[in-house]
């Protein structure tokens, strides 16, 4: 299809920051009950680390681990800076001291999903290319150091055939990793349709921009009018 006969409408991106962890090795899943779609790497190790119950938009959070595996050990070392043995030494002494009870722990990523959809306020981490079906996926936005990057070049997305006949329309919100280059590294889907999502990730996937000092990422919104 022409782009230029797509009816598509560029929201633009949201938000910019400098990635301090390596992009892409998780993605924090939450119950639908959780107002907030980001979270910064500072809640991620308060909440993990039982020093605070609740985000700081107000919703009350359980949080849920990985018993092992790759992305449990990044988990561990990019967020709460932390190894296995470590992280069941604090527990322990938390438990002993009654401060906390044990944390839920699953042995894969369909488990903690699983336990995250029906759990109210459950939160969770699961590896990237892990089905998010029925969670809410959140940005992981750094504190502070917020550095805009100029997008330079911009493939706009195909809008599926079918969807546009049958009218179906929406938003897809993604999260990129951009390189120091301006290369769009990866890209995943926050929500929206998961057949539109497909399309603005293969589109954005080509898109380019101005170079910079460091890898940053970004939150766009891409919505797709079939009127």
């Amino acid at each position: 299809m022409n782009y230029s006969k797509t009816s598509l409408t560029l929201i633009g991106s949201i938000l910019f920051w400098s990635l301090p962890v390596l992009a892409g090795d998780v993605k924090i899943v939450a119950n639908l009950s959780i107002t907030a779609n980001s979270i910064s790497p500072r809640e991620i190790r308060s909440v993990f680390l039982a020093e605070r119950n609740s985000l700081k938009e107000g919703s009350h959070v359980e949080p849920v681990f990985e018993r092992s595996g790759l992305t449990h050990e990044i988990f561990l070392r990019e967020f709460l800076r932390q190894n296995s043995e470590s992280l069941q030494t604090y527990f322990g002494a938390l438990v002993f001291t009654g401060k906390a009870a044990m944390p839920k722990s699953f042995d894969t990523d369909e488990e903690v999903l699983a336990y995250v959809i029906k759990t109210r306020g459950a939160i969770g981490y699961i590896s990237p290319s892990a089905s998010t079906e029925g969670a809410k996926v959140l940005a992981i936005v750094p504190e502070g150091g917020r550095s805009e990057r100029t997008l330079v070049t911009r493939v706009e997305p195909e809008y599926p055939e079918t969807l546009r006949q049958l009218h179906i329309g929406g938003t897809v919100r993604l999260q990129i990793t951009i390189s120091p280059q301006g290369r769009v590294e990866t890209a995943t889907v926050l929500g929206g349709n998961p057949i539109l999502g497909d399309s603005a990730v293969r589109a954005v996937q080509q898109w380019i921009y101005a170079a910079a000092s460091g890898r940053s990422v970004a939150v766009v919104t891409l919505a797709f009018d079939p009127d």
